[in-house]
């Protein structure tokens, strides 16, 4: 056993401490339930803080006609019928308890003149249910939850980093970890887990995820717990991520650009979305319109840095300063770029992990008993294109559902079997590549890989760019075995990075094995080779490195919704 290990015993631990988790953690403590929430980074800085543009629900407040059942429609309607409807119905359900819970929790919501929360269009959406907070939804929604989780006195570990699921017998009974700034190792035995650790969007080059987030963490803790994936192909590239500079490209402009009238234009000075949805034009979805920007940037009308203008200077100052003021600080702040006056040059960029670990829909609970997860760790919701403003709902209506499910599970237990090998082995992981002194860089590894993926599942692929992709996987994990591994005083996160690696290169596994599987165009998923939807493929493909993939029906939708839904056209969808 390590010199410095600290063993910790919760009831649940939760893994993550962006929305999703903090919301989880937030449930289990109101109802008395003991709970201790792990997150790699400051809880002030998750990715949940970066979501700018709103949160759905059928709130009604601007238009009365709207209610949950068109809320499911839509959802499902845009995930071009891969979201699971029983998924859609307790999110859209649970959405508008989800906004009274941040109210109780003192978030300051938009309102009209009369006090009515105020909401917005976002893309795609049959009614204005968007919800929000200026540009910085998602910061304040962390914010809030964080000054709840505060008054509860729930303990947060931030900096600690978890490598491994403890699992005896098909059920979880904790994690362990290191703190990534002196290297403590924690040992947490736990009745249940909420893996609430995000998606796996940094395994490409041009991505909205900062460094060191969204590294497919969530995807090995589960699968190598015994849990498994469900459509890790199905990624959205976000339409407008900033180009330069190097260091913060796919820096997301957000939607809300588009939905207070925003216009994209090529380098002819063509509007072009008039060619791909021109009903819709901007307001289209998100798949859409990255694919017409990245035909229009393909075929040769991109401008020299290979992006797009994004223009809303044509727009009242005062509404730039009022609806957009997080984009315009940011593009001062990076480029010294004055949006009231110049256009933005963007690009798609990886944004969002639709597919993830294999979840049940009523409790997310996972193929690990005692094991849930949630937010974009977990999948089911968004199919092959999810709705802006539906992920921040999702953290809040499933973090009090898995947080319930948690404690219920615990309390079900006679008792709770351990396993002093699953813990060996934990230690011995990490002592290996403490111990690690070969000549491969890790940060090179991972910057393979998100080349890799870059170049051969992007925004449109086909088989033989994946199969490359594969052969060049299988060259990086055979390096990955000689990789050096060197903590110094600045702490241990060359360690952390290692970790990361091995959970990018299972991710990119994932990714391009069903990618390659999914012989269609489909929402994101773009295959040159397969142009057309097909329905044989209205399917989920569930991924584990022992069974391959599989292919799982998805239930019909109730009649009360599919009603409700417009016909899912693939126009405008087909690229070479």
């Amino acid at each position: 056993m390590p010199l410095t290990e600290q063993r910790l015993s919760t009831t649940v631990l939760v893994i993550g401490t962006g929305g999703s988790g903090l919301r989880a953690a937030i449930e289990l403590a109101e109802a008395g339930v003991d709970v201790i929430a792990v997150g790699k980074r400051p809880k002030e800085d998750t990715h949940t803080s970066l979501a700018a543009g709103g949160i759905n629900a059928a709130l009604a407040t601007m238009d009365p006609e709207d209610s949950w059942q068109q809320h499911a429609a839509d959802t499902l309607k845009e995930s071009y019928l891969l979201g699971d409807p029983r998924t859609a119905e307790i999110v859209t359900q649970g959405a508008a308890l989800g906004i009274d819970d941040l109210e109780r929790y003192g978030m300051a919501f938009a309102r009209e003149g009369d006090g009515r929360i105020s909401q917005r269009f976002f893309g795609a959406h049959m009614f204005r249910r968007t919800a929000f907070a200026g540009d910085y939804t998602g910061l304040e929604i962390q914010r809030t939850l964080i000054r709840r989780a505060v008054q509860l006195d729930i303990p947060v570990l931030d900096s600690v980093y978890i490598t491994r699921l403890l699992v005896h017998d098909g059920a979880v009974f904790g994690a362990y970890g290191f703190d990534l700034t002196n290297g403590t190792r924690h040992l947490v035995h736990a009745d249940a887990v909420i893996l609430a650790a995000g998606g796996h969007t940094r395994i490409w080059r041009r991505t909205s995820s900062r460094r060191d987030e969204n590294t497919g963490d969530s995807f090995r803790l589960a699968v190598e717990a015994g849990a498994r994936l469900r459509d890790p192909e199905l990624v959205q590239f976000h339409p407008s991520g900033i180009i330069e500079p190097e260091n913060a490209a796919g820096t997301l402009v957000s939607e809300a650009a588009r939905g207070e009238g925003g216009i994209l234009r090529n380098a002819l000075g063509e509007r072009y979305m008039n060619r791909y949805d021109p009903e819709r034009m901007e307001l289209s979805t998100r798949d859409r319109v990255a694919l017409a920007s990245y035909t229009e940037i393909k075929e040769g009308r991109g401008t020299a840095n290979g992006g797009v203008w994004l223009d809303v200077s044509h727009l009242p100052r005062q509404t730039i300063m009022n609806r957009l003021p997080r984009v315009y600080q940011t593009l001062l702040d990076l480029q010294m770029l004055d949006i009231t006056r110049e256009p933005i040059e963007v690009a798609p960029t990886a944004h969002y992990s639709m597919g993830g670990v294999w979840v049940r829909p009523e409790d997310h609970s996972t193929d690990v008993r005692g094991l849930y997860a949630i937010g974009e760790a977990a999948s089911g919701l968004h199919g092959a294109n999810r709705l802006g403003g539906n992920s921040l709902i999702e953290l809040l209506v499933y973090g009090r559902i898995t947080g319930r499910a948690a404690a219920a599970y615990s309390e079900s237990l006679t008792a709770q079997p351990r396993s002093a090998t699953a813990v060996a082995e934990a230690r011995a992981e990490v002592d290996e590549l403490l111990a690690a002194d070969g000549p491969e860089n890790v940060r090179a590894l991972q910057r393979a890989i998100r080349n890799t993926m870059t170049e051969h599942a992007g925004v449109v692929r086909d088989e033989d760019g994946l199969r490359a992709g594969l052969a060049e996987l299988d060259t990086v994990e055979k390096r990955m075995r000689n990789v050096g591994v060197h903590p110094d005083i600045a702490g241990f996160q060359d360690l952390a990075h290692a970790f990361d690696l091995k959970s990018a290169a299972l991710a990119a596994r994932a990714t391009l094995e069903a990618a390659l599987e999914r012989r269609e165009t489909r929402g994101c998923h773009n295959r040159s080779d397969f142009p057309d939807m097909d329905p044989a493929f209205r399917v989920n493909l569930v991924w584990s490195p022992t069974t391959g993939i599989t292919h799982e029906r998805i239930p019909d939708v109730p009649d009360e919704i599919a009603s409700l839904m417009a016909d899912v056209s693939t126009d405008g969808k087909l690229v070479e």
